[in-house]
Parts: C-alpha cells; sequence; structure tokens
C-alpha cells in the first residue's frame, strides 16, 4: 500500500532552487574575473601538471576578455547569493529544521558507511532513523560553512584595503583570493557528488525536492 509522508517544508525547496541557479551565475561569472589573473596550478617548480585553465578552455567557453562584464554580474548576484543563504539559515534556525541538518555523534560513522555503500564494500546500506544521513548532514552544514567562507573572503578581495582587518583574517589577498577559489572547486565537487547521489537514490528522493513528499511503500499491519 502506498503512503504519501511529508518530508521537504516549502521554505526549503524554494531556498533550494533558487540557490542552484544564482550559485551557478556566480561560479560563471567568477570565470570571467579570473581569466584576468589566472595564476592557479597544480605541479612543481616550473612543472605544471594541471593549469587552471588553459587558453583553450576560455575560448571555447567565451570566458575571456569579458573581465568588467564578469564583475557587474558577480557582485550583482553576489546580493541573491547571501540573501538567500541568510533566508535559510535563519529558517533553519527559527523552524527547528538545524535539529535535523546538523550533524551528530553518529554522524561521522554513518558517513564512513554511506560511502562503503556507495563504493560497493558494502551491501546494505546504513539504517537512518531522520531525515538526512550521516553524510548528508556533514555535507550540507559544510556547504553553509563555505558560503560564509566565500562571501567573507569575496568582500576582502573586493575591499582588500577598506577591510583590511577581513583579509588580514584570511592572511592577506592571496590567501584570500586561493581560499575562494578552492570553495569554488569544493561547490562544483559537491554538485557532481550532488547529482550522483540525486541519481541514484531515485524518482522519489528527486520528487520530495519539487513535491514536498514522498511515495513509501507500507505493509497493512503497520498501519493497523
Amino acid at each position: 500500500m502506498k503512503k504519501i509522508v511529508p518530508k521537504h517544508p516549502l521554505a526549503i525547496r524554494w531556498f533550494h532552487w533558487i540557490n542552484f541557479p544564482v550559485l551557478a551565475l556566480m561560479i560563471w561569472s567568477g570565470l570571467l574575473i579570473y581569466w584576468a589573473n589566472d595564476v592557479y596550478r597544480i605541479g612543481f617548480g616550473s612543472t605544471t601538471l594541471v593549469k587552471f585553465f588553459p587558453d583553450s578552455v576560455y575560448k571555447t567557453l567565451s570566458l575571456d576578455k569579458r573581465l568588467a562584464e564578469g564583475m557587474s554580474y558577480h557582485f550583482f548576484f553576489m546580493w541573491f547569493f547571501f540573501l538567500n543563504g541568510l533566508a535559510y539559515v535563519l529558517y533553519t534556525l527559527f523552524s527547528g529544521e538545524w535539529r535535523v541538518l546538523l550533524p551528530n555523534r553518529h554522524s561521522i560513522k554513518e558517513a564512513w558507511q554511506v560511502f562503503l555503500h556507495d563504493i560497493h564494500l558494502r551491501k546494505k546500506a546504513p539504517e537512518v532513523k531522520g531525515k538526512f544521513n550521516g553524510a548528508q548532514q556533514i555535507a550540507y552544514t559544510s556547504i553553509i560553512i563555505m558560503g560564509l567562507g566565500s562571501l567573507l573572503t569575496g568582500l576582502a578581495i573586493y575591499k582588500p584595503v577598506q577591510l583590511g582587518w577581513l583579509c588580514a583574517l584570511f592572511g592577506g589577498y592571496k590567501a584570500s583570493r586561493v581560499i575562494h577559489f578552492v570553495l569554488t572547486i569544493g561547490y562544483v565537487l559537491f554538485f557532481l557528488v550532488h547529482i550522483y547521489q540525486v541519481i541514484r537514490a531515485g524518482w522519489n528522493n528527486f520528487r520530495a525536492m519539487v513535491t514536498g513528499f514522498e511515495v513509501h511503500t507500507v505493509k497493512e499491519e503497520e498501519i493497523k
């Protein structure tokens, strides 16, 4: 027998779907800015293994020679990113959603079990009593912290003189820019893992973020 089970409140769904395109636009406009001084690479000495990013990437995606445009978009959508994030945090605090979102003493163990299950070294998925498993709690809480980090390092880069104390807090202008860039890479990795997990979880899980409910199959004796 099918049973409709509420999962995600309307506000959470709105915050989620607003944040997705806004964050995508922030990353896109950030790449337009990064083109002007793309100094980061992975390598040793004078040897470069991976460069962020080759000129061919900029030309193929039309990301070159658009610095002013990128700055305009970045600073404009920054306010949507900030306000949506602030509204989300305030809602979780006042609604009590933080109770199911924050990691607890079981989260690390659950996250490890989820990881082993995802790479097929554990046959049975860990039993989850609440709305989120340990891996989700750690990931979603980390995203909130990352969002705050992006906002603060972004301000430090934007106003390194006026906000000199903030810039110094992150180790200076260069360090602030590195942290800002690493956080952006973190968002991309989170997105890829998140999409994989959504596909793996199936339609019922995706529907919950669209409609707010899941459909569970229950036995008749459980209903009685």
